[in-house]
């Protein structure tokens, strides 16, 4: 379950979802970007997907309009697999979070609460990535990952550590896998040498859709960002990923960001990302049918 709980318009996600999913948008379509220097760093260079940041995702799990990267699991949302880690800093976040649960935060806190979270009594278990290098995951138990509380759990289904922040009320990204928080929210580094022989780090923000899984993200069932059902925020993905961006590019860079996305919204965005368009054209079409 990404960091934020769903950011819908009124009326709520579950009284507007049709009963069958509006087909993904395809993979392949327009994208303005938007290009400019870290102001806290001037070998630090940000490319920012503009369709993808002022559209209107949103994160839906836990109401109809998510199906579930599992056909027959809708209820997991997209933590079915369980979370793959990506260095000891990410390990180490995780192990402090899981400090801070409890057994009314956790329907699985006895299985996976032991001296080791590594193995059968604890909330870790060794698997590959995606390049089918060795790697540590969040481990499944019943058929999801260890930390998905299921329906009919007293304090509410989905992820405990992000319900346990929200009680505590600190950020989530604080106290979850990197891949949960900044789903589907892509960054990519690279160290780029300029034709003046100068090197500087780009950071590439975009949308991470079904091809950022590799050939794996093909077999999914359902993937929400590319769905106009998931498509209906109440605000821009850039507003209502603020605290995820400015842990990716930093404060400073936000703001610029931020600037940057707000004058595009005055001037109007030439490549809207189409499952916000598909989504906007249907409420239209739903409003217009309510008012005759």
């Amino acid at each position: 379950m990404p960091s934020k709980s769903p950011n819908t318009e009124e009326p709520s996600a579950s009284d507007r979802q049709p009963a069958a999913p509006v087909p993904e948008v395809g993979l392949d379509f327009a994208r303005e970007w938007y290009e400019f220097t870290d102001p806290e760093n001037p070998e630090h260079v940000i490319s920012a997907d503009l369709t993808w940041l002022l559209s209107r995702w949103t994160c839906v799990f836990g109401t109809p309009a998510c199906q579930g990267i599992v056909a027959d699991r809708p209820s997991d949302g997209c933590c079915t697999h369980g979370a793959y880690l990506t260095d000891a800093d990410d390990r180490e976040r995780l192990a402090s979070g899981v400090a801070g649960l409890t057994p009314q935060d956790w329907q699985f806190h006895p299985e996976g609460s032991g001296d080791d979270p590594l193995g059968p009594d604890g909330y870790l278990e060794e698997s590959e990535d995606l390049d089918g290098d060795p790697a540590l995951k969040t481990r499944q138990h019943d058929g999801a990952c260890i930390f998905l509380n299921r329906p009919g759990f007293a304090a509410g289904q989905g992820c405990a550590l992000h319900s346990m922040a929200l009680r505590k009320g600190i950020e989530p990204l604080t106290v979850k896998p990197d891949v949960c928080w900044q789903l589907p929210m892509r960054r990519e580094q690279e160290w780029v040498t300029r034709p003046d022989d100068s090197e500087i780090l780009k950071t590439t923000l975009t949308e991470f859709d079904r091809r950022g899984w590799g050939e794996g993200g093909h077999d999914l069932d359902w993937y929400c960002s590319g769905s106009p059902d998931a498509h209906i925020g109440a605000t821009q993905v850039f507003e209502s990923y603020r605290p995820e961006l400015i842990e990716l590019v930093g404060e400073a860079a936000y703001e610029v960001l931020a600037a940057a996305c707000r004058r595009r919204n005055q001037l109007g965005l030439i490549a809207v990302h189409p499952a916000t368009a598909a989504a906007t054209s249907r409420a239209e079409t739903d409003l217009k049918y309510e008012q005759l």
